[in-house]
């Protein structure tokens, strides 16, 4: 019996989900799809929100990125129907992830936020997590949303973060 191609999208993305140790953003998830020309983007979206719906996986949405999580419904799904994902694609999966591991975990890993205090001020929280560890994690405060907004940019910059991390450990560590 055929897969119906909505069902095998989901699978995809829940298998995506589980083979990594950090969630996925939307854009990484659309990008393998779109690479090697599965679906369209708008079919992606449509399995995405309904893998929310059906309580598969979860999203977290920081500065307007969504992370994806797998739930335990989705990996306890996933184990009963993952051999219904043809090998050909379970290849181009494991490929896509090995091939871009480093770009996946690093754009994950590295995430800034900001949002004002009762006072108008506004905090700038930056971090840098490396699987479940924190590497770094920095609050700063501000008087302009405009400042804040270009903070965050910076930080998820990764030279800039990474210089930063390392000019941390350096002076404190002397």
């Amino acid at each position: 019996m055929a897969l119906a191609a909505e069902t095998l999208y989901k699978l995809i993305i829940m298998y995506m989900l589980n083979k990594v140790e950090f969630p996925l953003t939307n854009t990484q998830i659309a990008q393998f799809f779109l690479d090697e020309e599965y679906t369209s983007y708008f079919n992606v979206q449509k399995a995405i929100n309904e893998l929310i719906e059906d309580g598969f996986m979860f999203l977290n949405v920081n500065r307007n990125t969504s992370y994806y999580h797998l739930t335990s419904e989705g990996r306890e799904s996933l184990k009963f129907f993952e051999n219904r994902i043809p090998n050909s694609i379970i290849d181009d999966v494991d490929m896509f992830l090995v091939n871009n591991r480093y770009e996946l975990r690093n754009e994950v890993g590295t995430v800034s936020d900001y949002y004002r205090t009762t006072n108008g001020e506004y905090i700038v929280h930056c971090q840098v997590k490396e699987g479940e560890s924190t590497l770094i994690e920095v609050n700063i405060a501000t008087p302009d949303r405009q400042i804040a907004s270009k903070m965050c940019a910076a930080w998820e910059d990764k030279d800039r973060s990474q210089e930063i991390y390392q000019y941390v450990i350096s002076k404190l560590s002397t």
